[in-house]
């Protein structure tokens, strides 16, 4: 199999690019013509970094990595626009591997209505995605940022964390799941291995007024002080008001761990934190449960510096989160 080969199979399964886009794959490059505005970021991820091959399904490994870009353009409440997509493929990753992650790539694209307007391959010592998207929005005021939260903002959490965490330690540790059920257990392993972003969440809570917003996937404790250096004050999280996926307690438990702290620490839920300002709560609520998507009050933003987590009796959670170098 050569590049140019894997390139033209790849075309081939690519379906019709959305609107914005007038040249797609197979050109030198993409030509959009996005009109308003645009927001746009970069993700990668790595064999024995972010995933493991000997326990995560190729599909999955596609699916992921556009996941991961999805959810950033949610934290800004854009809507989902173009992909693009550089496969590093390693020496023992044939054909038909390549087309299965291609398959998971492809699988999320649909679901959100991203095109996947080109890309590239290359050899790569490890199996490697590297995935740029794009995001619209009427214009660039309407892009919801990190440094837009305000003293007395209440703090918001879209969905339940811990689950990637402990869907980790069961992937690694298969014997943490005895006794646990078997649905939790299924429902962790997949939190870790198929996140979801939440484009429409993202949408719904800029349109209700969200000041600030981020996406959970550092950890709520890293993400939660991301907000507050950017936004020039203090959020206070209470964590017993955080909801745990169904079966994160038992697996933390049984790892010898704090639930709490795999839930502040644990990187990899992609949901969303946001910052209200009171009178935009209620809307914010009700577009949730429009969309099926619990929304948690959990703490405030206040005059200060940094993020404090607390938990029963005002005991400091400690949450380092995760940092890519370390």
């Amino acid at each position: 199999m050569g590049e140019f080969e894997l390139l033209a199979m790849l075309r081939e399964r690519l379906a019709d690019p959305g609107p914005r886009v007038r040249i797609g794959m197979g050109d030198d490059a993409a030509v959009t013509v996005p009109g308003g505005a645009t927001a746009t970021s970069v993700d990668a991820i790595v064999d024995g970094v972010h995933f493991r091959r000997q326990t995560a399904p190729l599909p999955s490994i596609g699916r992921k990595a556009l996941a991961a870009g999805l959810s950033d353009l949610a934290a800004m409440g854009a809507e989902a626009g173009e992909a693009y997509v550089v496969l590093g493929v390693p020496p023992d990753l044939d054909e038909d591997g390549c087309l299965e992650v291609f398959e998971g790539i492809e699988e999320l694209a649909a679901e959100t209505g991203t095109s996947l307007a080109g890309g590239d391959v290359t050899r790569a010592p490890a199996l490697a995605i590297a995935i740029t998207v794009v995001g619209h929005a009427d214009e660039a005021e309407c892009f919801v940022t990190r440094g837009g939260a305000a003293e007395g903002d209440t703090v918001v959490l879209t969905g339940e964390l811990g689950g990637a965490a402990a869907g980790l330690r069961l992937l690694s540790e298969p014997e943490l799941a005895d006794g646990l059920d078997a649905a939790a257990a299924a429902g962790l392993r997949a939190r870790q291995l198929d996140p979801r972003p939440r484009l429409a969440e993202g949408r719904a809570l800029a349109l209700a007024g969200a000041g600030a917003m981020i996406d959970l996937s550092d950890g709520l404790g890293a993400d939660a002080g991301h907000v507050a250096a950017r936004s020039g004050l203090g959020l206070e999280v209470d964590m017993t008001a955080v909801p745990l996926q169904d079966g994160v307690a038992e697996v933390a438990e049984a790892a010898g761990l704090d639930p709490l702290e795999v839930a502040a620490g644990g990187g990899e839920d992609y949901e969303l934190l946001a910052c209200i300002s009171g009178e935009g709560l209620k809307p914010a609520r009700e577009s949730m449960a429009a969309l099926g998507c619990p929304l948690t009050v959990i703490g405030r933003c206040v005059a200060g510096e940094g993020a404090l987590l607390s938990g029963p009796e005002s005991r400091e959670i400690q949450a380092r989160g995760f940092d890519q170098l370390t």
